[in-house]
């Protein structure tokens, strides 16, 4: 059995409904629901992919409401990790006072949990293609930055050459002493030019991390205090 809502939560309760997008104003929250539509409406507020509304059919008929409420439960409300009683929803369905309210509470919690948990799913997801973004970057940096050692050196070459009244020659014709020492010099700079990138994306995904994750431990001061307020007025 759910537990009555005080005043102060019930009140809070509708405040959160009117925030939602409904196809039919709250007017009577007891008949605006008995149908099961608009919970099937909420979930799809949040989770659209979770809901499709065509399937659940305003009506006036117990038979037809009963048939909403019991899809709720199989095909959305289990996905929750939520379903409301069998007794519970005949009473729903039959406009029974003081019945709905905290069955929405209950499902606005799980729903709550379930974005959350998502949200948590997502910042992995976004971290994990960060991640390999961050090193294709340094890949292409690595490849332009050898490119420009590679050109700047033959230039150097180049210049020392023709004022020495040389011939040009490719790099594989350098003299092997002065090639072992380029390519010493080229793998010097890729190794700090790659170092100096990873601390640098790492600086910032820490960053980004302490952002999100002050933004989190916020949202979830916010919800546990109003519970705490909630609970202690209860």
């Amino acid at each position: 059995m759910q537990r009555e809502l005080n005043e102060e939560e019930l009140q809070d309760l509708y405040a959160w409904i009117d925030k939602i997008p409904l196809s039919r104003p709250k007017r009577h929250i007891t008949r605006d629901f008995s149908d099961g539509v608009m919970a099937a409406e909420l979930v799809k507020h949040f989770f659209p992919k979770l809901v499709d509304l065509h399937n659940y059919i305003p009506a006036n008929s117990t038979q037809q409401k009963l048939s909403n409420w019991s899809l709720l439960n199989r095909k959305v409300f289990s996905k929750l990790n939520f379903t409301v009683a069998e007794e519970t929803v005949k009473r729903i369905v039959l406009n029974g006072a003081g019945e709905i309210e905290p069955i929405l509470s209950a499902l606005r919690e799980k729903i709550d949990k379930k974005l959350s948990t998502d949200n948590m799913l997502d910042f992995k997801y976004y971290d994990d293609k960060n991640r390999e973004e961050a090193h294709a970057e340094i890949r292409q940096a690595e490849a332009k930055l050898l490119a420009q050692l590679a050109t700047e050196e033959m230039k150097k070459g180049e210049k020392i050459r023709q004022k020495n009244g040389k011939k040009p020659v490719g790099y594989s014709d350098m003299d092997p002493t002065f090639r072992l020492i380029l390519q010493e010099k080229e793998q010097m700079v890729m190794s700090l030019q790659e170092t100096v990138e990873i601390l640098q994306i790492k600086v910032n995904k820490l960053e980004h991390l302490v952002h999100l994750k002050d933004m989190r431990i916020g949202d979830l001061t916010r919800h546990l205090d109003s519970y705490k307020g909630k609970n202690n007025t209860g």
